[in-house]
């Protein structure tokens, strides 16, 4: 007799080769085919979880990024002591919180003064170790003044944040060499909020007065926007001119709406009329200057001398008794004497008629005198501000179901002229109309519509994934439990030890002992126990007892 040697690793190589016959092997299997359905059916449930875990979780924000270990163990204790869920990132390490949290969070921590980073302020300069170099110690000076520049800057309603940054060159023994300092300021403004020409004057003044040499000309502000706030050239630039040129004409402007508000309010009510006011303002500012003189002139200065005349006989008689020197002088003849040279006066003049009488003990007179001419200056300013053109314009509701009449809006016209200084010779104009508001009424009691609720996130976000729950529930489950309940009870019940005639149970003919013997596979032989001991629970039940019995012999 010849053994025929067959290798048992002939397969081998090409099963192992194959993974998805190695697959569709196991697959195959009795035991693996019946526990598929149920592992399919726990893998959907599985996937139902997380598709609820990742959708009921709220969607992440930012709360804050790069905290020390200290601040992000105090953040995370205060938030979860006020019950508010808070995640930290491996990768990146930011704190972050539930959308709908996150402004409860930031109120929460801001009024327990978190987080508490690094010592701002002059406290910086206490860290100071001994031995540091003079730079280090500039630049820690610089810092502590900029962080205090910032604190000083936060304390307006408007900024919510502020940065400061001070450029301060190093000071040299030349004139020349030196450099102005000069800053900086980045600011965060408050939601809606936004800062005035004054509020900004007000804090370039701030940094420029805390700063040694810095003049305002060298301050500049920027918002989280990117906007320069700061008018270039400073406050006497030509941009700040206009400025407060246009300024002038919108608080003329101002000043006449709020003079028509005041007067309509208590006659239509609140809400029931607009006003607008275009006002043509003169910004030209003129000056005037005007000299005027006199023409007669005033005397200034007068200088000169003048010869008396030996002759006249003016003067008193003197001498020795009956010498010459006491005879009458003779008649005098008047001559007329001639300036002296460079003199600027002249001689005696003529006797005039009608006039005084010329001294006769003036022989000559030279006198210089000076005039000027009398001299008046006036300086006329016209300030900017004069109105050229008024336009007023009034729109006012009509009452419900009703309209107003023409005597009405005459007399509103009346009040409104009257309000604003109505000239007829400047060509102003004033119009006042009546007519129905479009939807006012509707959309002040409708209120904010309802896709604007801070609720409707949330219930849309839990609603789906309860739909995608149920949607795997019902589409993937549900199928796979009836398929398994319906292949369980198709499978065929075989019965054992019937009488020949009876009929087939479940489709299947019945079974005899000689079938049952032959019955090669363990799978089906055990079923056909199973179904004959449900099928025949009597003759089972007498099977089993013979069998305890023959055990016992």
């Amino acid at each position: 007799m010849s053994t025929a040697l067959i290798p048992t690793n002939a397969g081998a190589p090409e099963r192992f080769a194959n993974p998805l016959l190695q697959i569709r092997g196991v697959l195959a299997q009795p035991a693996v085919r019946r526990s598929l359905p149920m592992a399919l059916m726990i893998a959907l449930i599985g996937a139902a979880a997380l598709a609820w875990m990742a959708l009921s979780t709220p969607t992440q924000k930012t709360l804050f990024t790069g905290l020390p270990d200290a601040d992000k163990a105090a953040v995370t204790a205060a938030l979860d002591q006020a019950n508010i869920k808070s995640h930290i990132d491996d990768g990146t390490g930011s704190l972050t919180v539930g959308e709908e949290d996150f402004s409860r969070a930031r109120m929460l921590l801001a009024g327990q003064g978190l987080p508490k980073a690094a010592p701002g302020g002059y406290a910086i300069l206490d860290q100071l170790p001994m031995g540091v170099s003079r730079a280090v110690e500039g630049e820690r000076l610089r810092q502590a003044r900029e962080s205090e520049l910032a604190k000083s800057i936060q304390e307006i309603d408007a900024v919510s944040e502020a940065r400061v940054h001070l450029a301060m060159p190093e000071s040299s023994v030349f004139v020349r060499d030196n450099a102005a300092p000069s800053a900086s300021v980045i600011l965060k403004l408050q939601g809606g909020r936004s800062l005035s020409d004054a509020q900004v004057a007000s804090i370039i003044n701030l940094v420029a007065s805390s700063v040694p040499g810095m003049k305002p000309e060298a301050v500049t502000i920027v918002d989280q926007l990117g906007a320069l706030l700061s008018k270039p050239g400073g406050a006497d630039g030509a941009g700040a001119q206009g400025d407060q040129r246009l300024d002038i004409q919108r608080r003329v402007e101002d000043k006449y709406r709020a003079q028509l508000v005041q007067l309509l309010t208590p006659l239509v009510g609140a809400g029931n009329f607009t006003a607008e006011v275009q006002a043509d303002v003169n910004l030209d500012e003129t000056q005037a200057t005007r000299e005027s003189y006199d023409k007669a002139g005033t005397l200034r200065a007068e200088t000169g001398n003048w010869v008396g005349n030996l002759k006249d006989g003016g003067g008193a008689p003197g001498g020795i008794p009956g010498a010459l020197s006491n005879t009458p002088p003779p008649a005098s003849q008047l001559s007329t004497p001639q300036a002296a040279n460079g003199a600027s006066g002249s001689a005696t003049p003529q006797p005039v008629a009608g006039g005084p009488a010329p001294d006769p003990a003036k022989q000559s007179d030279a006198f210089q005198r000076a005039y000027d001419l009398g001299k008046e200056v006036s300086v006329t300013r016209n300030a900017p501000g004069s109105i050229k053109r008024l336009s007023v314009a009034v729109l006012l509701r009509d009452p419900d179901k009703t309209r107003r009449t023409a005597m009405e809006i005459t007399q509103i016209t009346d009040l409104v002229k009257s309000a604003v200084g109505y000239d007829q010779t400047r060509q102003d104009n004033v119009t006042v109309i009546s007519r129905k508001f479009a939807g006012t009424d509707a959309a002040a009691d409708a209120g904010p519509a309802w896709y604007d609720n801070a609720w409707l996130p949330i219930i849309a976000r839990n609603v789906t994934a309860v739909l995608i729950a149920l949607l795997v529930l019902m589409l993937g489950v549900r199928p796979l439990s009836k398929a398994l309940m319906k292949k369980r009870d198709d499978a065929p019940r075989p019965a054992l030890g019937g009488p020949v005639g009876s009929p087939a149970v479940a489709g299947s003919a019945p079974v005899s002992l000689d079938q049952l013997e032959s019955t090669r596979g363990y799978d089906d032989r055990i079923g056909a126990v199973r179904g004959f001991t449900r099928d025949n629970p009597t003759r089972a039940a007498l099977a089993v007892r013979d069998m305890i019995k023959a055990d016992a012999k």
